[in-house]
């Protein structure tokens, strides 16, 4: 959306979908109808205008909210963070930009940028929760802004964890009516000095969070995602960077106390070529009965490890889990390369008839220069679990590396994104898209399949044979693991 006019802060105003339109319309690519969510409004001098990247999702009884950064710095986070809400099961959709943050909310807030939005939705409370790093020359803090009014509105943030350098939040909360921890919001963070992995919780719909405790056996990493299982307890897969493993760890106590680490898989990973700023970081939900799906890019099913494809694993007790696949989205010789998957699953279905959607990134020709690789997004769905998968879907692109803003880590598109699956019916991803810039302004900005994708599932089957070999393994990562990714 351009808005007409200067516009020096935006706060809590939202527009209207149709409102939108007479004002912009969202770029056209492949063959799938996109529906315009937010732009980048923004225009002081520290950002890359205009600039929007790295979206989260959530959904939660037709409701799905979606944040993202907006403005995007080179050194680290962004001008604000924005929001895009729709309550009609995504056929339209109310935007705006969170308060309290940086100078560019309304009112101002105390941090120079922003970074890591993360929602999440407290059934228990009613408030809808936007968790986000607001950043400073001194530190990095947790924070979250809530709405009680189904995302439409926030309130100024409140300091999740603060003090230090922190990174990587993620929150998490038990809506399970029948779970003795209903309410109860889980945060997960780390701290940058160290990659040391912390937890907090919430019973009030994050007005205020417990003391931060440790795996039992104080493991390190970061991208965890916190998942709340039927019973109340609660299983966090995240990427350990010592190992090079995915591995998780889990509290039967709501939170009092968190028990030592276990391995899920080794990570083979091959970066994307062109200097694109990626992460292996695992993306996890859960189906209705309880089983957890995870994915992330993997080389480890390729020759000589030399592009990615998207595997799954899923849980087969709270404490283990089964063999990696496959997703089939092409040949293993293809010679594409995909990762940054974002993972839903329906929560309404499990077992053998679990609906899951995977939105992810790919480049055609994983072998391609700064200069020659086009950025696609891809979708693809299963209706058995992931035992076999529909064709996949071309939903945005090609892009060129050129048109993402750029960051001190590479052209950035986010370190993840997201979708959601409306219960019973489609998928939702918001995903940033670019055309090429208009002079020095860039033309990023986050956008929606028009009506969802259909999770109609298929006849291809998963793989599960690995060749052996193994890759870079998160190259940038391993070189330098205290290293901020804001």
């Amino acid at each position: 959306m351009r808005l007409i006019g200067p516009i020096k802060r935006i706060g809590v105003v939202a527009l209207s979908a149709a409102t939108a339109v007479l004002l912009a319309s969202p770029p056209a690519f492949a063959n799938v109808p996109l529906t315009l969510v937010s732009t980048d409004p923004y225009t002081d001098g520290q950002a890359q205008h205009q600039t929007q990247v790295q979206p989260d999702t959530f959904e939660f009884g037709g409701t799905i909210v979606s944040a993202f950064q907006s403005g995007r710095v080179f050194g680290g986070g962004a001008s604000n963070i924005g929001f895009g809400t729709s309550t009609d099961g995504g056929a339209t959709w109310t935007r705006g930009f969170l308060p309290g943050l940086t100078a560019n909310s309304s009112p101002r807030g105390p941090y120079a940028q922003v970074s890591g939005p993360n929602v999440a939705f407290d059934a228990r409370h009613n408030v809808w929760l936007v968790t986000s790093i607001g950043i400073t020359s001194t530190t990095g803090d947790i924070v979250t802004n809530r709405s009680t009014n189904g995302g439409l509105t926030w309130s100024n943030p409140v300091r999740i964890a603060f003090g230090d350098f922190l990174d990587k939040p993620w929150v998490t909360c038990d809506n399970n009516a029948a779970s003795q921890f209903f309410g109860r919001c889980y945060a997960t963070y780390d701290i940058v000095a160290g990659n040391q992995v912390r937890m907090k919780t919430s019973n009030d719909g994050g007005l205020t969070w417990g003391p931060g405790m440790s795996p039992g056996d104080a493991g390190v990493g970061w991208g965890g995602q916190p998942v709340v299982l039927n019973n109340g307890t609660v299983v966090v897969p995240y990427y350990d960077l010592v190992l090079d493993q995915l591995r998780s760890f889990r509290s039967v106590d709501g939170g009092a106390s968190w028990r030592a680490t276990v391995g899920i898989d080794v990570v083979s990973h091959d970066d994307p070529s062109g200097g694109l700023r990626e992460f292996p970081f695992p993306s996890a939900e859960r189906d209705g009965p309880g089983t957890i799906y995870m994915v992330w890019a993997d080389c480890g099913f390729r020759a000589g490890c030399a592009t990615n494809d998207i595997v799954l694993v899923k849980s087969t007790s709270e404490t283990t889990w089964g063999a990696t696949v496959r997703v089939p989205i092409d040949a293993v010789n293809s010679g594409v390369d995909h990762f940054a998957p974002g993972i839903s699953v329906d929560q309404t279905s499990g077992g053998a008839s679990a609906r899951i959607g995977i939105t992810y990134y790919f480049y055609p020709n994983g072998g391609c220069t700064a200069a020659s690789c086009q950025l696609s997004v891809g979708f693809i769905s299963s209706a058995d679990g992931g035992s076999t998968w529909s064709a996949p879907t071309q939903i945005a692109g090609p892009m060129s590396l050129a048109w993402l803003p750029n960051t001190s880590q590479g052209r950035m598109f986010g370190d993840y994104i997201s979708t959601s699956i409306v219960s019973g019916g489609n998928a939702f991803p918001v995903i940033p898209v670019a055309t090429a810039p208009s002079g020095s302004a860039f033309r990023v900005s986050m956008n929606t399949p028009t009506g969802g994708l259909p999770v109609t599932g298929g006849a291809t089957a998963a793989t599960a044979q690995r060749t052996g070999t193994t890759g870079t393994t998160a190259m940038r990562v391993a070189a330098a693991p205290n290293q901020r990714s804001y």
